[in-house]
């Protein structure tokens, strides 16, 4: 059995997708039926920069799902790869839940890069730049991880916003209660604290004016079953129901991102093959879940002919 997984904010960089289009018309389809949707010039901002533009999280959300969306499409067109034949499962990490949606068949894609801008527009704007931080713990699980926020909240926000692996938990809340947990994470058995180059404090409760603002968009889009089942990042569980699908979207902005979770259950539904398309950032979490999983980064065309051959 295999799942598609599809990455998350921190996997852009100036460059991406340059090589792709080049080598591809069906890529270079996708970008632009991406930036017809925005109203924008993102490709040339994903291939060109400036690096710190494309950070933006209104930027490099639907920058790093139109990537992942070229990939998959150039599979499927070229590769004469359909994502329904070859995967049992869909998942994504925060934004790459949306791109797996889309990935499936849930969301069409110019819906999806719209929902995506404004998600980051939403949750930028959700908090006044200086006043949240996120953190990462290193060498702390999860009960390590909630007992360091615990203790850094002081009555401010300061929550588990992702659980990435069992090496790695992200904390996101108020700056000062951020800034406390990095300084007492070594106390309580992290083996280091690192503050996180983002602009705002994602997947805590200080994030709900951006999740009111998605209830909003969301309750307009029209949304499929999706070909095979996606495993939602707030529950650890597969879905299929259109409705459920977008209730788990609003809650995602404010909840955890149970990654680890997600993949121990795949794992654990009989699924040891993992695709990660466009990045190479859940791999190596894949592999500290689930060490006897075997998983597959796919980013260049190079890639993409070698999983052909595979699949």
């Amino acid at each position: 059995m295999r799942a598609f997984i599809f990455p998350g904010q921190g996997s852009q960089s100036v460059g991406m997708g340059q090589a792709l289009a080049q080598a591809s018309a069906v890529a270079r389809e996708v970008f632009q039926e991406v930036d017809d949707a925005l109203g924008q010039k993102l490709f040339k901002l994903m291939t060109e920069g400036p690096e710190s533009e494309l950070t933006l999280t209104e930027n490099a959300q639907p920058a790093i799902m139109a990537h992942a969306i070229a990939v998959l499409r150039v599979l499927e067109k070229e590769g004469g790869v359909r994502l329904a034949d070859k995967a049992d499962f869909v998942a994504g990490h925060s934004l790459g839940e949306y791109t797996a949606l889309c990935a499936a068949g849930a969301l069409d894609l110019q819906t999806t890069a719209k929902l995506l801008k404004l998600r980051g527009q939403a949750m930028q704007a959700a908090v006044p730049v200086g006043e949240g931080a996120m953190a990462a713990l290193l060498g702390a699980d999860l009960v390590k991880a909630q007992a360091i926020a615990d203790a850094a909240a002081e009555g401010e926000v300061c929550t588990v916003a992702n659980d990435n692996d069992p090496s790695q938990v992200v904390i996101s809340g108020a700056k000062g209660a951020i800034d406390r947990a990095v300084a007492i994470a070594k106390d309580h058995g992290a083996k280091r604290a690192v503050l996180l180059p983002v602009s705002a404090p994602f997947h805590c409760p200080m994030m709900q004016p951006a999740a009111d603002a998605m209830a909003k968009a969301l309750a307009d889009v029209a949304i499929r079953a999706p070909l095979v089942p996606v495993y939602a990042n707030v529950t650890a569980a597969p879905v299929s129901d259109p409705d459920t699908i977008r209730a788990l979207l609003v809650e995602q902005v404010t909840g955890m991102v149970r990654w680890r979770e997600s993949v121990a259950a795949i794992f654990d539904a009989g699924v040891h093959d993992y695709v990660e398309l466009g990045g190479k950032v859940l791999g190596a979490m894949v592999k500290r879940i689930a060490p006897d999983a075997t998983v597959t980064s796919v980013v260049t065309m190079d890639d993409i002919e070698a999983l052909e051959k595979v699949l």
